[in-house]
């Protein structure tokens, strides 16, 4: 990181006034007297509140600082409200690099001149411009004349020497994280530092487009399962021959942003139908497939309105996903019926039991902490609540009880948080709960019940059927080890009852000794020396009898 870059973002940070979010009374002289001497780098914009300058400067600070900012807006466990309905206003609108530049770039990925055999009309006008990476159209052309195939596909690039640039940024991010862990009154409730990194781990998965690739490709088999819920979700198709670390290539989509409400409503779609349909995509891949998109803000998720009354949804962009275990997903389904149906001992003891907080909780003081933070909740009429709050209220309540972060938690709250509010944007009477209820409790029925008892079996005989002509030889083998072991341990015993008998010889014998040594000294005063003598040459001979033997 050079001396430039760092004086840019410190620059920055105080020409928005940031350094008013340390009390001064907190700062030790020294940093005092540093803030002072930068006397020419004052606060500009003292007349707009703190969280507006701090989204401000993040959006001055670049494409890094703004990513970073986007998560950032879905930790609302970690941040004050008013700083996190900021954050959640930044947009991913970033200046392109040259479109020429993003072709010599392909190029030099495939190691060949693709757009001699393959890629016919590039656009160097990119569809798109993001932080990290941007997006140009083009026409993909397979086979030889004439059966030659024409396929409208999308370009990803990511944008050149990115990688220099985050980490770069990410170091002082770090040190700046550091410094408010230390000094900011909330800094380690806050967990700044455990932000970072935590962000540098999903930013750092996204620099890799075969990764996304593979995400995709993940994600589009799951949703070709034939069920009832599959038809709601397209994924564009991958071309993987064609894709590289830094390149993806895929199947050009035509959709709706989903935040075009007013274009959706003039077209007839279906709004309730498609709010539906866009919270059992998610409970879908979360509890069906363990696999989740965790990236569904409205820049990424689009709406297939070809025919308005069967409105299905299309999702792009797969750099970020999440998994649950089968614990994870047993544990958190049983959390939310558990929830709404008023029972917080359960929930209580599904956090002990899950391990999510620790063993020696009581249980009781924390159902007691549940009942005060969520009952308030149902004063609302249940389509008014938030089942993102209602994660983030849990989450928030069982950190107090040392509650440890669960990564693959915080993307499922994030994720929610934006399918409700896309849902509710798209109708805001949705019933959330009524919607998931039915398929929460079915989820946990088949994974309890007898269905799942019989799909447990079936999953486990390829394994029983390549043990079982190994059984007989295992009995015969632990058979064998048992009668060993019984003849060690025999031997072992009687050793011992040797043993014994000997330590009893000798505690005998010295016991005897140690009678004639007392009796010496006792006839030393009435006897003569002869006498004693002979007793003690007594003593002497049954101690070494006793101390040999």
């Amino acid at each position: 990181m050079s001396s430039t870059r760092l004086y840019c973002i410190i620059k920055t940070f105080l020409n928005y006034g940031l350094d008013d979010m340390v009390p001064k009374k907190m700062l030790p002289w020294y940093a005092k007297l540093g803030r002072y001497s930068l006397f020419w780098l004052r606060n500009k914009h003292k007349n707009k509140a703190l969280a507006q300058r701090f989204r401000l400067a993040i959006e001055d600070l670049g494409p890094v600082f703004i990513k970073f900012g986007q998560m950032l807006s879905t930790r609302r466990d970690l941040l004050p409200a008013d700083f996190a309905d900021e954050l959640a206003l930044l947009q991913d609108q970033v200046t392109p690099f040259d479109g020429e530049l993003a072709k010599q770039l392909i190029i030099e990925a495939m190691g060949i001149d693709v757009f001699e055999q393959h890629f016919r009309d590039f656009d160097s006008t990119p569809l798109a411009s993001a932080s990290i990476a941007q997006v140009h159209t083009a026409t993909l052309i397979e086979g030889d004349a004439p059966q030659q195939k024409t396929q409208k596909i999308v370009i990803k690039v990511l944008r050149p020497n990115i990688s220099k640039t985050i980490l770069a940024d990410i170091k002082v991010m770090s040190r700046f994280a550091a410094l408010v862990a230390r000094w900011l009154p909330d800094g380690k409730r806050l967990r700044p530092v455990e932000v970072v990194a935590e962000y540098k781990k999903t930013i750092l998965d996204e620099l890799d487009l075969n990764r996304e690739g593979a995400n995709a490709i993940q994600l589009k088999r799951n949703f070709e399962q034939g069920s009832e819920y599959d038809k709601v979700l397209y994924v564009p198709e991958i071309f993987s021959e064609y894709s590289h670390r830094n390149v993806l290539v895929m199947e050009r989509i035509y959709g709706i942003g989903v935040a075009e409400i007013d274009t959706l409503k003039s077209l007839g779609v279906d709004m309730k139908l498609l709010a539906e349909r866009g919270v059992a995509v998610f409970f879908t891949q979360v509890f069906r497939d363990s696999f989740f998109h965790a990236d569904m803000h409205p820049g990424n998720v689009f709406v297939n309105a070809d025919n308005p009354a069967d409105p299905t949804w299309i999702a792009i962009d797969y750099g970020i996903v999440g998994t649950l275990n089968r614990e994870d997903k047993r544990y958190l389904a049983e959390n939310f019926v558990a929830f709404f149906n008023r029972d917080y001992r359960k929930v209580a003891q599904l956090h002990v039991d899950s391990g999510w907080v620790p063993a020696s909780t009581c249980v009781d003081e924390f159902e007691f902490a549940i009942r005060t933070v969520c009952e308030p909740i149902f004063n609302k009429p249940l389509a008014e609540i938030s089942f993102g709050q209602v994660l983030v209220n849990l989450f928030n309540t069982a950190r107090r009880f040392n509650m440890e972060v669960q990564p693959q938690l915080v993307l499922l709250q994030k994720t929610l948080l934006y399918i409700e509010g896309l849902g509710r944007q798209l109708y805001p009477q949705l019933d959330l709960w009524q919607t998931a209820k039915p398929f929460l409790e079915n989820w946990v029925k088949e994974q309890m019940g007898v269905k799942a008892i019989f799909t447990k079996v079936k999953d486990s005989l390829p394994f029983w059927n390549e043990k079982l002509p190994e059984i007989p030889d295992l009995i015969y083998d632990y058979l064998k080890a048992g009668r060993e072991n019984h003849q060690q341990q025999k031997q072992l015993f009687e050793q011992m009852n040797r043993q014994q008998q000997a330590n009893n010889q000798r505690l005998i014998y010295s016991v005897l000794a140690a009678s004639f040594v007392i009796g010496s000294a006792l006839l030393l005063n009435q006897h003569n020396m002869v006498f004693t003598g002979i007793s003690a040459s007594a003593a002497a001979v049954f101690t070494v009898l006793a101390f040999n033997k």
